[in-house]
Parts: C-alpha cells; structure tokens; sequence
C-alpha cells in the first residue's frame, strides 16, 4: 500500500483524473481523503480557468481574424503618462491562459503575462502619450489619440479592433466594448503591456524624484502623493489641469 506521502506527492504532480484514482476515493485515511479534495479543488479551478479562457477567445473569434484589442493605463493618475497598446493574438492562446484584466492580478501575475504576450503575440505595440499632451488635448481626446497611435504603430495592419469603451480615429473596422478587458482575451492583453509599461515608468521616475513616492502609486493622488505635492510642488510630469494641482498652479 502506498503511503499518504507518496499519494499526496502523485496527486499534487497529476494534471487530470486517471484510472489509478479509483482507488484513492475510497482509501479510508484522513490524509488521504484530505489530498484527494484538494486535487478535486484545483481540477476544478483549472476547469473554470480554461471556461474563461475559452469564453474570451470565442469572444475575439466572433471579430473575425487578426483583431487588435486596445486598451489603457493612467487615465486617473495626477503625474505621468496615460500609456495604450494594441495586441493581436493568434488563434491559440493556449499560454495565455489565466490572462485576464490587469486590474484582477497581482504585480508579479502581470510581470510574467507580459512577458507570455510580448513572446506570443502577432504584434504589439505600445504608446506613451505626456502628461504636456493630456493637458493640451484633455484626458479623454489624448488617451483615443495614443490608442489610435498605438493600432497604427503594428507591424501587422489588423483586419478589426476592439478597444475598450473608446472609438477610435481609425479608418479600421472597430468596435468599442464595455468592459472589454474582462471579455476579450486581446484586451486583456493589451492591459497587461500598458499597465506593466507604465509601473516600469513610474518606477523610473521615482528614482528621479524620489521625494514624491512614484514607486508607491504610480502618480495616483494618494495622501503620501497629495502631501508630497503640497511640500515641493508639482514636477513637469505632474498634470496641470488635473486638480488639485489646476489650483495650486493658480495659487
């Protein structure tokens, strides 16, 4: 008879059911029982992983072939740029599974899904539109510009986008999706670049004005942010006319 060991050992390496199972649901040891259930738990979790998975690309399917999806980070932030991408995938995505919206994974998820991206990915690219240009255009007007810099700047020209919740000054077929990057496997996709571009921006930047805690929170308007503001003042990368720095540009 197998040890517990060994049988928790086989069922933590086994990445299906198999005929040598059978057995396992009715050895009466608690430890047994007890790896038993908690593979049943991860099958069933990676059941539901690959549902979702298959959901989004069905989803990107009903586009037609090579459809970029776009997306953005740092609409909200009160330093620093807004950044897009635009991705097109290929029909398998198979090592993309388990990418989803940047917003529902940690930094280090995000990390090693842009990396799966970048190597998977029929073309990318990736678009940093300035904190001087958010304020000349308004957020709005500056993020679907960078978008639409970020579609035309693919080495493959796409035959459909999809962006999230933005219409696009493209002359490609679009279409705008709410929301997008929890539906769309090339949205989401494209959240990953952008937001992972981004924090490796702000990360750079903390470094040039350590004082202000970019490192923290990527601009955001967080109270260390807030306070930091009140002390030195905005830097050339902080928005104008977003408050409260509209305000104490005035002042």
């Amino acid at each position: 008879m197998q040890t517990i060991k060994e049988i928790t050992v086989a069922l933590k390496a086994a990445t299906k059911q198999e005929p040598w199972m059978k057995a396992i649901q009715y050895d009466e040891r608690a430890g047994v029982q007890k790896a038993w259930q908690q593979f049943l738990k991860r099958m069933d979790k990676q059941q539901l992983l690959q549902q979702t998975h298959d959901a989004k690309i069905a989803f990107d399917a009903q586009f037609g072939q090579l459809v970029a999806g776009v997306d953005e980070a740092g609409r909200g932030p009160l330093a620093g740029p807004v950044v897009t991408a635009a991705v097109i995938l290929p029909e398998n995505c198979q090592a993309l599974l388990g990418l989803n919206d940047s917003k529902q994974l940690t930094k280090e998820a995000r990390a090693r899904m842009s990396i799966l991206v970048k190597e998977h990915a029929l073309s990318y690219s990736i678009h940093f539109q300035s904190a001087q240009m958010i304020d000349t255009l308004n957020i709005y007007e500056a993020t679907k510009q960078s978008m639409a810099s970020s579609v035309l700047a693919l080495k493959m020209k796409p035959n459909f986008v999809i962006a999230d919740a933005m219409t696009l000054p493209i002359t490609v077929p679009q279409q705008s999706i709410i929301k997008g990057d929890a539906k769309s496997l090339a949205i989401a996709a494209a959240s990953i670049l952008a937001k992972t571009a981004r924090d490796d921006y702000m990360e750079e930047l903390a470094k040039e004005f350590p004082q202000y805690g970019f490192g923290q929170h990527a601009g955001y308007g967080t109270k260390q942010h807030l306070e930091a503001l009140a002390k030195y003042g905005p830097t050339i990368h902080h928005r104008v006319s977003f408050e409260p720095i509209k305000s104490m540009m005035k002042g």
